[in-house]
């Protein structure tokens, strides 16, 4: 009996060991064998002056995201004195098709006059740019082979699993041929270095020079691309970003087809659903992706969606984060007609909406703070305790004053309170209150009305409609009746 239980004890020892795979007893020693051939360094030049604001990618960070310092430490090599009359900068890319396609980073080769790729053999090939993309940083560049060039195979990066192993491959600080391997540490990242966020973190060890390298599974196919790091010091801690390899797929082909990108869009610009908002619309879950405001002209609104909506499902996928919507829109046929399902007032609503062309500059950010010197008349000034703002009648001398359009009704928010709920959600002097609870405010005395309502109905928060320099958003403030 004792060596039965013993060998059944083994049998399950057995199953659980393949259940729950670690790293091969060998190593990864086949499979990078014959990976090494497919992985190229690449090295950039260019003018000082023309390349000066191209050393890094912290510009697409906002300004004191903890992101920011991801690119700014990251994978640009060896930066010369500054009296140099070139720069040069060294990264990573990877063989994508036979006749000399390769993948690699936009920051890699932005702003570059030359570009060398170095291949596993040490032969060295000029390239040049095919098409690039700035919103997900991949840049497909191509030399002239005189042999037949070995290539990745992509996986389904959407099959990977936190845990899974993975492999980097690359050019850190210009020593090539470098393999680390590591763990996936978790998925669907969101560093806000573009409208696309969707980045595998890993703790491999990436260090600079391995941007625009490959991320390889355990079994030797490529399911993401190497492209920042978190570093206070600029060497690895063990949290690295992969742009996954499906998206990376999907500009491969836009680029190699039309040498640019065609993204699709409805004509809305969204924001999450916070518990605060879920509640004051009568949503049951936090999810789906609110409109914020709805372009005249666009498919959106030809199609019937008005602000305040909540889209819940987009092509016959359910949106569980705001931010997967504009992913799944940009990479939506242009032409093609969709089924959506929204939310408003309390009941779901089945339409059909066009996808149309999103123009290269659509995402063309400008700065629009600026303080104000001229201080406004206290005889002007409302103060509204409840919702921790004070407020003005919009005149023509404040919205010269603030860049307000003489298209824009509401009320003005002059002041906020420090500490208050109103400030936590990012409200600022110059943005402009224009609907309270679904219901237009024209003037200081509309928004004194909408509170009190709120405050005889016991209402936990109030939804206001505010556009700013952050452009047009819902935002759910608690009152303090």
């Amino acid at each position: 009996m004792k060596k039965l239980f013993a060998f059944i004890c083994f049998l399950f020892l057995l199953v659980d060991n393949k259940a729950y795979a670690v790293a091969p007893l060998q190593g990864f020693a086949d499979v990078v064998e014959k990976l090494l051939p497919s992985v190229v360094s690449v090295t950039t030049s260019a003018n000082q002056t023309e390349n000066a604001d191209n050393l890094d990618s912290s510009d697409n960070f906002p300004p004191g995201s903890p992101y920011q310092e991801f690119f700014q430490q990251f994978f640009d090599g060896n930066v010369p004195d500054l009296d140099s009359r070139r720069i040069a900068s060294m990264g990573s890319g990877f063989i994508v098709n036979p006749d000399g396609y390769i993948l690699t980073n936009n920051h890699v080769v932005d702003g570059s006059s030359d570009i060398l790729v170095t291949m596993f053999d040490g032969t060295n090939y000029k390239a040049e740019i095919v098409g690039r993309d700035k919103k997900t940083d991949i840049a497909l560049i191509k030399i002239n082979p005189k042999k037949k060039l070995t290539t990745v195979e992509f996986a389904n990066s959407d099959n990977l699993r936190v845990g899974d192993w993975v492999l980097a491959i690359g050019n850190p600080y210009g020593l090539g041929n470098t393999v680390t391997a590591g763990i996936v540490s978790a998925r669907a990242r969101d560093i806000q270095a573009g409208p696309y966020d969707d980045f595998i973190q890993t703790d491999v060890s990436i260090n600079r020079g391995n941007s625009g390298g490959p991320l390889f599974s355990a079994d030797g196919k490529l399911v993401g691309v190497n492209t920042a790091i978190f570093s206070p010091s600029g060497g690895s801690v063990g949290i690295s970003f992969a742009i996954p390899a499906n998206m990376a797929k999907w500009v491969l082909d836009n680029l190699l087809k039309n040498g640019k990108i065609q993204r699709g869009k409805i004509g809305v610009k969204v924001q999450s659903v916070t518990d605060e908002i879920a509640e004051t619309l009568g949503l049951k879950l936090t999810a789906g992706a609110l409109v914020a405001s709805v372009d005249a002209d666009g498919s959106a609104a030809k199609a019937g969606i008005e602000p305040g909506d909540v889209i819940l499902k987009f092509n016959g996928v359910r949106i569980t984060a705001m931010r997967n919507l504009p992913r799944m829109v940009a990479e939506t046929q242009v032409g093609k007609n969709v089924p959506i399902i929204i939310f408003r007032n309390g009941k779901e609503l089945s339409l059909k909406i066009l996808i149309d062309e999103m123009p290269d500059d659509s995402l063309n950010l400008q700065n629009q703070n600026k303080k104000q010197k001229n201080p406004i008349s206290a005889l002007e000034i409302i103060p509204l305790e409840p919702l921790g703002v004070a407020v003005a009648k919009l005149t023509p001398a404040l919205r010269d004053r603030y860049k307000i359009s003489r298209f824009l009704s509401g009320v003005l928010i002059v002041e906020v309170t420090p500490g208050s709920d109103a400030a936590s959600k990012g409200l600022k002097p110059g943005d402009v209150i224009s609907e309270v609870n679904r219901t237009e405010v024209l003037n200081p005395q509309d928004l004194e009305k909408q509170i009190l309502v709120a405050k005889e109905k016991k209402a936990k928060s109030i939804l206001m409609l505010v556009d700013g320099p952050l452009g047009l958003r819902f935002v759910a403030v608690k009152p303090i009746y």
